[in-house]
């Protein structure tokens, strides 16, 4: 199975002083029975301590603050994962009995979490869709297949045209987004139906056939079945999340996954480069790239504005 060496370097840039950050960070790869982490190397701007601990969903989660003036800020993420192969997808049981499970008292207060859908006007047409699927007698694995084909077929693959911000109302106007909305739009169906649904950042790595998203982070959703438990779909590319699909954090939506976030004192704009690189053997130095995968904003002196939403407004890197 595949070991991926993973570096993701987030670097903000100030147009001016900045002090009192105090920052989040979710950048320490699951590992598990399918997900084995064999190095990981954390690197902040000026060294400062950074205390972890497990937030609500299981997730590593680490705090760090840099209380003097800087211009920057620079985190560095080094890690080597390796896949292993996962279970297969049995279909033992009846698809009706499965239903009965899915919906049952006790597993719908056991994953409440993950059930709650949002308010949105457009609701009766997502559930008109979801229905033309339904009426299909098979089991709930193979419907959620089908959902994540219909977003597949029926959204286009396009940055610049949504934020983190952006609504399943919007979203579905447009028809248009990249893999934070495909994921945001399948959990949305996911919980309409009564399926335990939540989201899931990390990566999607470079293999032998290309896909959307691949080389830089990615987000996409996993679902919970009674005889299958977790299983990861990414409807940006219509599949099954499998040997390419490294994870980082797990959540409700992707405010609980943010790879790094935080607040400053300092009225600045700034700009954020992200870089993500892959390769199967140890980076040496020589082999690191410096041209970001993802750059937003601009370090330009202008109208102050408020510093977390400006962040915020910054955070789609897919």
């Amino acid at each position: 199975m595949p070991l991926f060496y993973i570096r993701h370097r987030t670097h903000y840039l100030y147009s001016g002083y900045v002090i009192d950050s105090a920052n989040q960070i979710k950048l320490y790869p699951i590992h598990d029975e399918v997900q084995k982490v064999s190095e990981h190397r954390l690197q902040v701007s000026m060294h400062p301590p950074v205390s972890t601990v497990r937030d609500y969903f299981g997730n590593l989660t680490g705090f760090f603050t840099l209380l003097t003036p800087h211009t920057e800020l620079v985190v560095d993420n080094m890690m080597a994962v390796e896949m292993l192969p996962r279970p297969e997808l049995l279909r033992n049981e009846s698809p009706t009995d499965v239903w009965k499970q899915v919906h049952s008292e006790e597993n719908q207060l056991l994953y409440h979490d993950f059930l709650k859908a949002e308010e949105a006007t457009c609701q009766q047409e997502v559930q008109q869709a979801i229905h033309e699927i339904l009426s299909k007698v098979q089991h709930p694995m193979d419907t959620i297949l089908d959902l994540s084909n219909y977003i597949y077929d029926n959204f286009t693959y396009k940055k610049g045209v949504t934020s983190i911000e952006t609504s399943v109302d919007e979203l579905w106007n447009l028809r248009a987004g990249v893999c934070q909305d495909f994921a945001h739009l399948l959990l949305y169906m996911l919980r309409l139906m009564g399926v335990p649904g939540r989201y899931i950042s990390g990566y999607i790595c470079p293999g032998s056939s290309e896909w959307r998203g691949e080389g830089a982070t990615h987000a996409w959703a996993e679902a919970w079945l009674p005889d299958t438990g977790w299983v990861g779909i990414d409807p940006t590319n219509k599949c099954v999340a499998g040997e390419r699909h490294v994870r980082l954090a797990m959540g409700r939506n992707f405010s609980d996954c943010t790879p790094v976030k935080g607040t400053y004192k300092g009225a600045v704009e700034h700009k954020l480069e992200v870089t993500v690189q892959f390769g199967s053997q140890p980076f040496n130095e020589d082999q690191i790239i410096t041209t970001p995968t993802f750059v937003s904003g601009s370090v330009a002196e202008g109208i102050p504005r408020n510093s977390y939403m400006a962040y915020m407004q910054m955070q789609q890197q897919q």
